[in-house]
């Protein structure tokens, strides 16, 4: 990738599929530093502790770096489970739970560490960067199986910061039943299709995967349409404050644009967790439904970016909701009147000059700004996220 940026010379309309820099937010280790960095940043600012909305990233630290700071908060929570994962795998390569501290040692001695080269000539071992979370045991469960949600957001700009929300995405379910018994059965706790699929009982056709739209569905049977809302409308505040965290850090190119892959769990309560964030994001069908949802993905995709730039921007592409655009977008078919209200009752700002939404015109906008956005990103409760909604309205 840093080979074609630098070499390479991309031509009128043509498009880049990646940002140069896009691992800051798909790097777990790079993808935790920066959002405590900006959580750091809001507390600051705000003079106030983060609201609970901003948890959504389990304790995270960047091993061997720092491990002195994890052995610190592991003895604070004894007994507690923690999930290694190597920085820059995917398809659940190298991950393994642990409770014990002896349990790493024995990790790296069945690890075969690159070996490099110091300057006296010597050969050594590399340790391999890695990140270790707090494991989330209590997920919640359907059919005693655990699951995790992917879903995507485009990113076709970060100056100014254009973000696309895609409504479907689908469920992973293990392919056993979830038990903290025994921690080492990978078909009970990872829920990647590259692990499951290696089960000696796996078949793609008999339920291991659901669409985001069916289990929306299914959620409101079980907890009502309500609380959905709140969990969908969380997971929306995921996808901007997470690209927010990496927005100043990542060098924006008119020709590029980038699909993410989240990978959400919802814990006992519903709470939403983002595990990790996922660039080049699987588009392999493991059925026929799979087919269907990633080839609409990818055409609608196309849809999007290869619009001449003189083209007046959308809000809805085929499944794509545009979100952020240099501000907030009015939902397309939510009462602009009655969004403005909410707007303001939730900001409580001061009359400012400074526009959010350079698509809207300012008198519709009297009210607040862009100068705090993780503010407004959080301050609208009561809007539903169009996640799950599969149909055009």
């Amino acid at each position: 990738m840093k080979e074609l940026f630098d070499s390479g010379h991309v031509y009128g309309n043509s498009k880049i599929n990646h940002f140069r820099n896009h691992y800051e937010l798909t790097r777990k280790n790079l993808m935790a530093k920066n959002w405590k960095r900006l959580k750091k940043k809001w507390e600051k600012e705000m003079g106030k502790k983060e609201p609970e909305r901003f948890d959504f990233i389990p304790t995270t630290f960047e091993l061997p770096v720092e491990y002195h700071m994890f052995v610190e908060e592991f003895k604070k929570q004894n007994g507690s489970v923690w999930i290694m994962k190597p920085i820059a795998k995917s398809q659940g390569k190298g991950i393994f739970l642990f409770t014990k501290i002896k349990d790493i040692e024995a990790w790296k001695q069945r690890s075969f560490p690159e070996k490099i080269v110091d300057s006296d000539g010597i050969i050594r071992d590399a340790p391999e960067t890695y990140v270790v979370s707090r494991y989330i045991t209590d997920p919640y469960l359907l059919s005693n199986r655990k699951f995790d949600l992917r879903v995507y957001t485009l990113v076709t700009s970060f100056n100014p910061l254009r973000v696309w929300v895609y409504r479907d995405g689908f469920a992973r379910f293990s392919n056993t039943k979830y038990t903290l018994d025994s921690i080492t059965d990978q078909y009970a706790h990872l829920t990647n299709v590259a692990v499951q699929k290696t089960a000696p009982d796996y078949d793609a056709e008999k339920g291991s995967k659901w669409s985001v739209c069916k289990l929306r569905r299914y959620l409101q049977a079980l907890v009502g349409s309500k609380k959905v809302d709140e969990i969908f409308r969380q997971i929306d505040c995921i996808f901007l404050l997470s690209v927010m965290s990496a927005q100043k850090l990542i060098i924006n190119d008119k020709h590029c644009f980038e699909l993410y892959g989240y990978d959400i769990l919802l814990d006992s309560q519903l709470k939403p967790w983002l595990l990790e964030i996922n660039a080049s994001p699987s588009l392999t069908a493991s059925s026929k439904e799979d087919y269907d949802l990633k080839a609409k993905l990818v055409n609608d995709i196309c849809d999007i970016v290869m619009t001449p730039n003189s083209t007046p921007q959308k809000v809805r592409v085929g499944d794509f909701d545009l979100i952020w655009n240099d501000g907030p977008v009015p939902p397309s078919d939510y009462p602009l009147d009655l969004w403005m209200i909410e707007a303001q009752q939730s900001m409580k700002l001061q009359k400012t000059k400074t526009i959010c939404n350079s698509n809207v015109k300012p008198s519709l906008y009297p009210e607040y700004s862009c100068d705090d956005p993780i503010t407004f990103v959080t301050s609208l409760p009561k809007l539903n996220s169009y996640l799950g909604f599969c149909k055009r309205q």
